[in-house]
């Protein structure tokens, strides 16, 4: 009877990655020249952007505001700085909470309370003002 032999297995290993890449030398790669570059239309620049005239527009304080910030008409937006002034120069910020105004005798008219936020301030501003 005729027996089959096993295929023997490969008696040669393929040779590892990295010595491959070590047989092959690397050649120096040149760079291309840079290309001159081609200029585009530029685009149009945006001419500088202008103040809504309604925050510019002067406005007149009620009376107790004027004892704040003075009784000259001037824009919504001095009107809230110059209330801003009064509270840092006077430590009216609460300690805690610094999002807090407190009140002092020439606030509390204006605010109608103690203490408002300072998210409020706008709103009781435009209530104050012609």
């Amino acid at each position: 009877m005729a027996t089959k032999k096993a295929p023997k297995k490969a008696a040669k290993k393929a040779a590892p990655k990295k010595a491959a890449k070590k047989a092959a030398p690397k050649k120096a790669v040149k760079k291309a020249a840079p290309k001159k570059a081609v200029k585009k239309a530029a685009p149009k620049k945006k001419s500088a952007r202008k103040p809504n005239a309604a925050f510019m527009a002067p406005l007149t304080p009620s009376a107790s505001l004027a004892e704040v910030i003075g009784s000259k008409a001037i824009p919504r937006t001095e009107i809230v700085k110059k209330i801003w002034d009064y509270i840092k120069k006077n430590g009216l910020q609460d300690k805690k909470n610094r999002r807090n105004i407190n009140a002092d005798s020439k606030l509390k008219p204006i605010f109608g309370k103690d203490q408002i936020s300072m998210f409020e301030l706008a709103k009781i501003v435009n209530k104050h003002v012609k």
